[in-house]
């Protein structure tokens, strides 16, 4: 058995007690004694799930054993696992009226004072949870409709919108030496730069400030999925995250045939990250001194690019997919960078558009240690240390339910193709408008180390940029005005 299975009587029987200590008109909980009815618990489920989230608890709770009027434990007969509605169990009743479907866990608890049965109910997320299609909220002791309560509608919805994955609990009920030996708190104090404090309750107080962890029932702590994403010192501790971890794949060549190395991170993001990218640097060629942008840098691939783009992986997948986590594939010629999720802006756009991100707290606090760029900045930096070293222009695509950033090897300009040019030209028109200016033949010229006297073949990738409304002319009436990507 588990540390975490051992604690779970523990913790129910003093989460039974908190919530009879509540008062009388709590829109999360509701208790009965022997109440049974298949409709009413269905309602009640729905209304439950939508006040936990009006009330911005992560749980809503419906007990059975408990007198409504006294909170006096006095027992139940209710037995969830063999009760039936016709010819159902009444848990797989319930998960096919209930949209979207809650994970249910009754739970019978043996109180000191009495039997008591104990579902524990997710608040709502994406959107209100319905009964049989129509939603319900509590209001003071009722159960009724939510459609017919406009503002407590909005309300709802107003909370629905900017609920957040990183909120959600990761692991539970935990004393505060647990929460030391699974949390690599030292780091966390590290990259953000402010003192150790001397005693615990600075320590939790700070973890809690930051929504890394939260309080729980009984002078317990919850680690929360931003914390345990962040700062755990193993990720496999936390069931649902251990799939989240950072693998680290190396090819013997430019196919998947053969695997010459494979890792698979261990600890948070924030804690490994610094390990991981001396990793990936480690696995990477030496450049032989292709030409003057690589005199002063040791590696084939710019270390800013690497660090932004795995960064940017960590921080804008999607969490809630489960069963994959962010993906680095190196092979002789390329690197691919894979995340789950699809990308939320136009991948042609990421350049240029301000990010938007699905984890705004783990970006934002990722931001703060500087393990990545300030916001909006990041990928102009790669894209510029990408034309430094005149490799060829990465690719950003959507496959799938992924995004996926391919950083090339240097390549020599008469082996790059068409589309390649001018998706370099692209990327080079975005980088000169965000500082100001046009994208030339003198400047792309430069950007891919072509003499002077070889004008015209920059020429024809213009044209061909042009040609796949890519770019387009500052000026009609001038071309010496210079070019400006097509949506500028």
């Amino acid at each position: 058995m588990t540390d975490q299975a051992k604690t779970i009587p523990e913790r129910q029987i003093a989460l039974i007690d908190e919530l009879r200590s509540l008062g009388s008109e709590t829109s999360w909980v509701e208790f009965k004694e022997n109440n049974v009815d298949a409709e009413t618990i269905g309602k009640t489920i729905s209304a439950i799930a939508n006040g936990a989230r009006l009330a911005d608890h992560h749980f809503g709770y419906l007990v059975w054993g408990i007198r409504d009027d006294d909170r006096a434990i006095v027992g139940t007969t209710f037995e969830p696992s063999k009760e039936k509605k016709g010819a159902q169990l009444l848990t797989f009743w319930l998960n096919q009226k209930l949209d979207p479907p809650p994970h249910l866990d009754f739970q019978v608890i043996p109180h000191p004072h009495g039997r008591v049965v104990l579902v524990e109910i997710p608040a709502a997320t994406s959107s209100p949870v319905t009964f049989d299609r129509a939603a319900y909220i509590r209001i003071g002791s009722a159960t009724t409709a939510l459609s017919g309560h406009r503002q407590t509608e909005r309300a709802l919805w107003a909370k629905l919108q900017p609920y957040a994955w990183e909120a959600t609990v990761a692991l539970q009920f935990l004393d505060e030496n647990e929460v030391l030996n699974i949390f690599d708190y030292p780091r966390y104090f590290e990259l953000t730069q402010t003192p150790l404090p001397d005693n615990r309750k600075g320590i939790f107080e700070k973890l809690n400030a930051d929504r890394l962890i939260a309080q729980d029932v009984g002078g317990r702590w919850n680690i929360l999925n931003l914390g345990a994403i962040l700062f755990a010192k193993r990720l496999d501790r936390f069931e649902r995250l251990s799939r989240k971890a950072v693998r680290v794949i190396e090819y013997e060549g430019s196919d998947r045939t053969k695997t010459r190395r494979r890792h698979e991170g261990v600890r948070g993001y924030a804690s490994g990250f610094e390990g991981l990218i001396t990793f990936i640097n480690g696995l990477l060629p030496e450049n032989e001194h292709i030409g003057q942008a690589f005199r002063e840098e040791q590696r084939v691939y710019p270390e800013i690019a690497i660090r932004e783009l795995v960064a940017n992986a960590l921080i804008h997948q999607d969490m809630t997919v489960t069963g994959a986590g962010p993906m680095i594939e190196i092979f002789v010629d390329r690197i691919e960078i894979t995340n789950p999720g699809v990308p939320l802006n136009d991948p042609a756009r990421l350049i240029d558009l301000p990010p938007r991100s699905r984890n705004e707290k783990l970006a934002s606090l990722m931001r703060r240690m500087r393990i990545c760029e300030e916001q909006g900045s990041g990928l102009d930096k790669v894209i510029a240390s990408v034309e430094l070293f005149q490799l060829p222009a990465p690719d950003f695509r959507a496959e799938a339910d992924n995004t996926k950033v391919v950083l090339f090897a240097p390549r020599a300009f008469a082996n790059m193709t068409s589309a390649e040019r001018a998706r370099a030209a692209y990327q080079h028109a975005v980088l000169r408008f965000i500082t100001g200016e046009r994208l030339t033949n003198a400047s792309l010229r430069s950007r891919f180390g072509i003499e002077d006297q070889n004008a015209a073949q920059v020429s024809r990738i213009l044209r061909e940029a042009t040609r796949l409304n890519l770019i387009k002319l500052a000026d009609p009436s001038s071309p010496r005005a210079g070019y400006l990507p097509f949506w500028a």
